[in-house]
């Protein structure tokens, strides 16, 4: 029998870095955190769990890109503000507040656009310094392939955060 206490004891803070560090948002975060977990259990009645430190990231890390791509859709249907928290140490002044704002904004944007599995290795290498071995065996890749991903990610968000590539988005060339 599987102690859900002890599970979440000992992998809650790393899967709620892993949802905040992607959104950004504390109760964005937390939200996932709970569907992670909550999928992990539906999933821990099919099969058996061997590495629930893989299995939890990896849901959580779905979960988060799930919800920035509706945090996107909505934003774009409701041109509201977005509820963004700057979570850089020290103290910034106002406008460094302002550019790093901007700036995550503009990268999570970037990567809802991205193909899924593009997203999850960027997030699990750029985000939480997982290796491209770490990578590979939670998303049961080979690691040449995570290699891959990684460098189409980034070829495609340096397109997306380009000038030009904003340019394209808004439908006005440069």
């Amino acid at each position: 029998m599987t102690d859900w206490l002890e599970i979440v004891r000992r992998y809650n803070q790393v899967v709620w870095k892993t949802a905040y560090r992607i959104l950004g948002n504390y109760d964005d975060a937390s939200d996932c955190l709970q569907d992670a977990f909550l999928s992990a259990l539906t999933f821990s009645r099919k099969a058996n769990i061997r590495n629930w430190n893989a299995l939890l990231v990896r849901l959580v890390t779905a979960r988060a890109i799930d919800r920035l791509r509706q945090r996107i859709r909505q934003r774009s249907l409701f041109s509201g503000q977005a509820e963004l928290r700057d979570i850089s140490a020290g103290n910034p002044s106002p406008s460094q507040e302002a550019q790093a704002t901007k700036l995550f904004d503009r990268l999570r944007q970037a990567l809802a656009e991205l193909p899924t599995q593009q997203a999850q290795v960027f997030c699990l290498r750029c985000l939480d310094d997982l290796t491209y071995e770490e990578i590979a065996t939670e998303l049961a890749l080979e690691p040449s392939h995570v290699g891959v991903l990684l460098h189409r990610a980034r070829a495609q968000l340096r397109l997306l955060l380009s000038p030009a590539g904003d340019a394209g988005r808004d439908g006005v060339q440069p």
